[in-house]
């Protein structure tokens, strides 16, 4: 990550949200009306025809289109880690990055059955965020000019953006941004990411509990939440949400870390992912509950817990599918077939 990112402050991402552009309905009627006289009994193909109709009114065009679809995952490395929260060292975040930029990863494979274009950002692995057990992980400067790295990748051209993240240590992350946004208890949403086993899960749990005692503040403002408690890549994964609605570019989200960093902007303002779908349910089991607090139905549930972008990559062919159903399907009229009667 440069450090030459442009100046952004959190007053300035605040007055984004205030401003960001709703649907674009004329859009999403033509997909309604369209839907409507295709050769088949109305509601048939399910969320392929919500899918289709999504697409269209966040991409503001009809019919919509997915020729150039675009993986981003964001890796980084979290403080909190020194705490012993994960199974694995926190060398494995520059090593899986390393992995997936020689095309050694689930993610790799899933892009080239999508046909995807895979693009991998290091958040400065080398020099983690600060241990959010002890004070604020990231100052404000610093998370912001996180979330405006995360913005620099919705780059024009870009017609669904699936996101992902790599980081050992995330998962608690994600916890503690839950528990500050949402509210319960410490184990409520944490669970055994990488596979820790009970005392692992133990040390989870303490960590998340005393990221919330050192940071009170998290609670009050979801902004505060995120520099206090994220990680660079839960920050750039915000940021490309943001810049991805400026740019009317349809959001996978992949699971429960990419999720947790969504939900930073849904409590700023309920109607900011509205142009986003959560590809998939994980395992983590505080992800069912984040996804109920949000108001998400995913569309997969495969039993998946590995993140980088996986189940969001896997998600891009479902909604390929519900695109090309809306636009290729003929039509009754077309077709010659005898439409509903009444």
């Amino acid at each position: 990550m440069s450090n030459q990112q442009p100046a952004v402050t959190f007053e300035e991402i605040r007055a984004l949200l205030r401003n960001l552009p709703g649907p674009d309905l004329d859009s999403g009627t033509a997909a309604l009306l369209r839907e409507r006289q295709l050769t088949k009994p109305a509601g048939s193909l399910g969320r392929l025809e919500e899918l289709a109709q999504w697409v269209a009114t966040w991409q503001g065009q009809h019919p919509p289109d997915i020729r150039r679809p675009r993986v981003a995952v964001f890796a980084g490395n979290h403080g909190v880690a020194a705490n012993g929260v994960s199974a694995y060292p926190q060398a494995v975040t520059a090593q899986m990055v390393a992995n997936f930029q020689n095309g050694g990863a689930a993610v790799n494979q899933l892009c080239e059955a999508a046909d995807a274009d895979l693009r991998v950002y290091e958040l400065d692995l080398e020099n983690p965020t600060a241990d959010f057990t002890k004070g604020p992980a990231m100052g404000e400067e610093e998370c912001c000019r996180t979330m405006a790295y995360g913005m620099m990748a919705v780059e024009m051209g870009i017609q669904l953006l699936a996101l992902g993240e790599m980081g050992i240590g995330n998962s608690t992350s994600a916890a503690a941004l839950c528990l500050a946004l949402f509210g319960g208890e410490a184990a409520d949403w944490t669970g055994r990411g990488t596979g820790v086993d009970d005392e692992g899960l133990a040390r989870k749990i303490a960590a998340v509990e005393a990221g919330l005692a050192a940071n009170p503040e998290a609670k009050d403002d979801p902004l505060e939440a995120l520099r206090r408690l994220g990680g660079y890549e839960l920050a750039a994964i915000a940021g490309a949400i943001l810049a991805a609605r400026v740019a009317r570019v349809p959001v996978l989200l992949d699971g429960f870390a990419c999720t947790a960093a969504a939900a930073v902007l849904f409590k700023a303002d309920r109607r900011a992912l509205d142009h986003c779908v959560v590809a998939h349910r994980s395992v983590e089991p505080g992800h069912s509950r984040l996804l109920e607090a949000i108001g998400k139905e995913p569309l997969l549930d495969l039993g998946m817990r590995l993140g980088e972008g996986s189940g969001a990559t896997l998600a891009i062919n479902i909604v390929k599918s519900a695109v090309a159903c809306h636009g290729g399907m003929a039509t009754f009229a077309d077709a010659g077939v005898s439409g509903r009667e009444g």
